[in-house]
């Protein structure tokens, strides 16, 4: 009986001697045999291995690029450079205080008519909430104009803007200076909305900023010392008039700076410019009007301001004073404010001499 072959047995033909080599027999090496055939499995072992090697160098590559995009993405994104089309009805305008009032005539007349010509050239800004909605930074007049384009022409082009994307985390102050920046290129922001617009910082106190002057240094750090200074201005004089004024937008920077001087160096002059704007429903060319009727009735010279302040001290709009009237009191000015800090309970007073005193402090500056 024949033995049963085996699959893989192959007859392979009987080796022929080694040929001899003019070598010497010390150099005489391995490789200078003959090399004996692989078989079937071998082969396929060896080339399934170089497969496997050719798949792994090929995925670290792809790995590697793949952490290259996404390292480039964070950057364009953190920049505002990743853009989408975001629908209208996603976008929300609550977290910053805006430069400019919503309520008020945004103009949008020739941006719609541009929009609809040649489309937006300049995308909004905004940022991805965690609940799936976007946070408007920059670009409050374009989305409101694609909205508008929308209700009027029902179009679906109108129901998505172009916004660039910004990370998330940048904190409030960042967030305010972008939009801050890129609406100081507009020549139809006024010295109000910038002033009401570091107010409302100051008062929401974001990140830690408290008066005034504080908040103009910061939102307003890329233009001069003078421009910030006519925004102080007419910080000090929204402060007195408050809601009295209608239109503030609406006044020239002469008219509020003027003002401003009046109603710091005549405080008893007030009562008469709020009974000039009592009565509500006015325009802006009435409500300009009253201010340069006001103005024009207050004939009385101005006190000179002091000089000879240090420079220092003139441009940062604040001084620190040791007031010598007990111990550990100390009082600090800024425009707008004072604040005096002494080992005294105030609450604990009555409501009535805190009062008085308070009238005569203000008498006391009067005289």
């Amino acid at each position: 009986m024949s033995r049963k072959r085996r699959v893989f047995d192959i007859d392979l033909p009987e080796s022929e001697a080694t040929p001899k080599t003019d070598l010497p027999e010390e150099y005489e090496t391995k490789s200078a045999q003959p090399a004996r055939r692989r078989g079937p499995m071998a082969t396929a072992i060896g080339e399934t291995g170089e497969a496997l090697r050719r798949r792994k160098a090929i995925e670290a590559e792809i790995r590697a690029e793949n952490d290259a995009l996404a390292e480039e993405f964070v950057r364009l994104k953190g920049e505002g450079l990743v853009t989408d089309r975001i629908p209208v009805d996603a976008i929300d305008a609550k977290k910053l205080i805006r430069d400019r009032s919503a309520s008020g005539d945004l103009e949008l007349g020739e941006l719609k008519a541009s929009l609809q010509d040649i489309g937006l050239s300049n995308p909004i800004r905004v940022e991805l909430r965690e609940d799936g909605r976007y946070e408007l930074i920059e670009g409050l007049r374009r989305l409101t104009a694609y909205r508008e384009l929308l209700a009027e022409t029902g179009e679906a082009r109108w129901g998505k803007i172009p916004a660039g994307l910004l990370a998330a985390g940048q904190g409030e102050a960042a967030l305010y200076r972008r939009m801050v920046d890129e609406n100081l290129v507009r020549k139809d922001v006024s010295f109000a909305e910038m002033a009401a617009l570091a107010m409302a910082y100051a008062d929401a106190k974001v990140e830690g900023c408290e008066t005034l002057d504080e908040a103009v240094n910061r939102l307003y750090a890329s233009v001069s010392p003078q421009k910030r200074s006519y925004i102080r201005r007419f910080g000090s004089l929204l402060r007195r008039l408050g809601k009295r004024l209608e239109h503030p937008a609406a006044i020239p920077r002469a008219v509020g700076l003027e003002l401003a001087d009046r109603l710091e160096g005549e405080p008893t002059s007030i009562t008469d410019l709020t009974a000039r704007l009592e009565n509500p429903g006015r325009s802006a060319e009435e409500e300009v009007a009253v201010l340069r009727d006001f103005l024009a009735s207050r004939t009385a010279p101005l006190p000179k301001k002091g000089r000879g302040a240090p420079r220092a001290t003139a441009r940062r709009g604040r001084v620190a004073l040791s007031v010598p009237v007990g111990p550990g009191v100390k009082c600090t000015a800024t425009e707008g404010k004072v604040e005096l800090r002494a080992g005294v309970d105030f609450s604990a007073i009555e409501r009535v001499r805190l009062e008085a005193a308070i009238a005569a402090f203000f008498a006391a500056l009067d005289e």
